[in-house]
């Protein structure tokens, strides 16, 4: 009987710790990424018109489908590609539409106050009571050191933030990884200073001054801007790659310059050796005509070029002095 308890018991805990490492898997994997397709290339997608008023400038690629209708450009500048009502508006569009859906619809949410500012929030999915959210002064999102943390606000209707109002990133956290997704329109208060993804249903407004890292998608309605700074954001990982690439060829010019040096050391022996076997010839020659003697030891110690000492010992010629006897020489 204790025996069958103890087994049950067991049982019983390894299916209590199967369902809790499940829970926490599904935790872990909750806030992810959002996938904006085609619509990433874009820092402004509209759906009736784009109008801008001042000295605008705009990094990215601006989209407008199904409306025809762009204003403001010039005095705003535009550096990217415009598409007006094409097929690579109409996909961006459509990808938005995905993205807008995926946002609105990931879980575990944290409800929170509707006003941000003032806070600071780790990675995670946030929503309001009020179905709102609103900044005033500074919202700080944490990344705690992981470059891929996510953020996902989600709205049922607006997003309003004040004037001079501040989204702050520290420890890592990215604008590329931010995402608001707005139940109806958002509305950037003058001169703030804005990070992130906005995905509204509706329309977006940015007042005078009103600056951007991120994206400015509205699905349906228009985008308005009054003198303002956008920039596409791009994850660091892209730049890293980059970076990567430039070391790659630094190092290529590295190994060039490591083989000319190779080279002039190659010269540089061989005309040594050249020189001293011109000074053994030298030598070789004088000591000859001097000592027999000296000679033979000179070929002794000459090892390093044989024709040297060939030559030497066939230049060579003795004539001995004869004494006076009267016999000729072939008879001695």
């Amino acid at each position: 009987m204790k025996k069958a308890i103890k087994i049950s018991l067991i049982s019983i805990l390894g299916i209590s710790v199967i369902v809790l490492m499940l829970s926490v898997t599904g935790l872990v994997k909750a806030v992810t990424q959002v996938d904006l397709g085609t619509a990433d290339d874009f820092a402004i997608l509209a759906g009736s018109t784009v109008t801008n008023t001042g000295a605008s400038v705009v990094t990215g690629d601006l989209g407008l489908s199904p409306g025809t209708s762009v204003t403001g450009f010039p005095p705003g500048t535009l550096d990217g590609v415009q598409h007006i009502a094409d097929d690579v508006a109409v996909q961006a569009k459509t990808d938005l539409t995905t993205a807008y859906n995926d946002a609105a619809g990931q879980t575990p949410v944290t409800t929170v106050a509707t006003e941000l500012g003032g806070t600071t929030l780790t990675a995670g999915i946030y929503d309001s009571a009020s179905g709102t959210f609103g900044i005033t002064g500074t919202l700080t999102l944490d990344a705690e050191d992981n470059a891929d943390a996510v953020f996902i606000f989600q709205t049922d209707s607006t997003l309003i933030t004040a004037g001079s109002s501040v989204v702050s990133l520290i420890n890592g956290a990215q604008a590329c990884h931010v995402f608001w997704q707005v139940g109806s329109s958002a509305t950037l208060g003058a001169d703030s200073t804005f990070k992130g993804n906005i995905l509204a249903l509706t329309s977006i407004t940015l007042t005078t001054g009103a600056d951007v890292e991120g994206r400015v998608l509205a699905r349906n309605a228009a985008v308005t801007l009054d003198t303002n700074d956008i920039t596409t954001a791009i994850c660091a990982a892209e730049d890293i790659n980059a970076n990567s690439n430039a070391n790659a060829n630094a190092n290529t010019n590295t190994n060039t310059n490591t083989n000319a040096n190779v080279n002039a050391n190659t010269n540089t022996n061989t005309n040594t050796n050249t020189n001293t076997n011109a000074n053994v010839n030298a030598n070789a020659n004088t000591n000859t005509n001097t000592n027999t003697n000296a000679n033979v030891n000179a070929n002794t110690n000459t090892n390093t070029n044989v024709n040297a000492n060939s030559n030497t010992n066939t230049s060579t010629t003795i004539v001995p002095k004869l004494p006076k006897t009267g016999i000729a020489p072939e008879q001695i």
